[in-house]
């Protein structure tokens, strides 16, 4: 069997083609995979670095604001959407592709259109409860759509053939513990906060964090922090601390700038803050985790918050748009709740009711019904 995976951009659209990949592969090994993806984002690296093959297509989305730098970059686009179409017919013609799926970002376009018009059966999978323009345009073309949220429906028009499959969590994080995490990192029994804000980091979850850590530590509370700062607080966080005399690491600290072993940290915390990508929401409702979530205000269609929703009407997470956030308001809220540990389970009980736990079996539901039979 042949399959096209088309998806990138982000982190976001290339993991769960990586894991759709990964559980084709365990039913049948003998699966002949080429992705598509673009050669300047993210794909170009981490395609071939997980051992698959890539062909690329040049495309652009269109910015929005008319700046003389962004309407270079939009001509541009448009002259990369005039000759996809093409780009995509020749890669699906020279590979010939048994099924053909799409997890989003601007490439999956023009190639998961033009395999679904070459009589290819196709999918698409949408990560976030605020779909993609991409994926909402491919939805009426294409043979199934996979959603991780039902939340997510009621932006597609009605008709289409879908299923609620959940996102694939990384299976390392199922399989630990709370006291065995927190004898790893050499932390004792006490409350214990995660906070990160991805790989680059987030302003306003470090800007916060750095006053819950103080807050905490001057009062001298038997409180555990891990916090990643990421790329965005490298030439900052670290100077914050000495400020406060706070040490980047100690027996209840760790100060980094990423997190490489967010399985373990998950797996120790009581409370999570960070923000509202799909896949560290599938993560939290995977290990049960209470969370105060701040969205990314930048992302597209606002998804982020969307996403957070989800788990804030669950009853779940708390959730804090960027513009509201203040020092004194998430002190106030993690000291709420390291006071209530009947409240921290109920969000734990709840996040952990929101997980589709049979994920990768629904995938594999949906893809065995698009291989042709022979």
């Amino acid at each position: 069997m042949k399959v096209l995976l088309a998806g990138g951009g982000t982190g976001g659209h290339i993991n769960p083609a990586l894991a759709i990949a990964a559980i084709i592969r365990q039913h049948r090994p003998d699966t002949e995979f080429l992705f598509a993806g673009t050669p300047n984002h993210m794909e170009a690296k981490l395609i071939p670095q997980a051992g698959y093959k890539i062909e690329f297509i040049k495309v652009e989305g269109f910015q929005r604001s008319f700046t003389p730098e962004n309407i270079g970059r939009n001509i541009k686009a448009v002259w990369y959407l005039a000759w996809s179409g093409a780009r995509a017919k020749q890669i699906i013609r020279e590979f010939q592709p048994d099924i053909a799926i799409g997890t989003g970002g601007y490439v999956a376009g023009p190639v998961i259109r033009m395999a679904a018009r070459m009589g290819i059966p196709t999918a698409i999978h949408e990560q976030n409860a605020y779909p993609g323009v991409t994926n909402k345009l491919l939805a009426k073309e294409v043979s199934h759509v996979m959603l991780t949220v039902e939340d997510a429906l009621k932006y597609f028009e009605p008709g289409i053939k879908y299923t609620v499959t959940g996102l694939p969590v990384r299976e390392e994080l199922l399989h630990k513990n709370k006291a065995d995490a927190r004898r790893e990192l050499g932390f004792d029994d006490a409350f214990t906060i995660l906070s990160f804000g991805g790989s680059l980091g987030a302003g306003a979850i470090n800007e916060t964090m750095a006053e819950v850590l103080r807050w905490h530590t001057s009062k001298g509370l038997p409180v555990n922090h891990i916090h990643g700062y990421g790329g965005m607080g490298r030439d900052t966080f670290p100077q914050k601390m000495q400020e406060y005399g706070i040490p980047m690491k100690n027996d209840r600290i760790r100060i980094t700038e990423y997190i490489n072993d967010m399985d373990t940290c998950m797996a120790a915390a009581d409370l999570v803050v960070c923000r509202s990508g799909a896949n560290a929401l599938a993560e939290l409702e995977a290990m049960g985790k209470p969370s105060i979530l701040i969205p990314s205000p930048i992302v597209a269609g606002n998804h982020q918050y969307h996403n957070a929703m989800v788990l804030g009407n669950a009853g779940a997470a708390q959730v804090i748009e960027q513009k509201n956030v203040t020092n004194e308001d998430m002190i106030s809220r993690v000291e709420a709740l390291y006071n209530d540990p009947d409240k921290l389970r109920s969000m734990a009980q709840n996040a952990a009711s929101l997980a589709v736990r049979d994920t990768e079996e629904r995938i594999w539901s949906v893809i065995e019904q698009l291989i042709p039979k022979a």
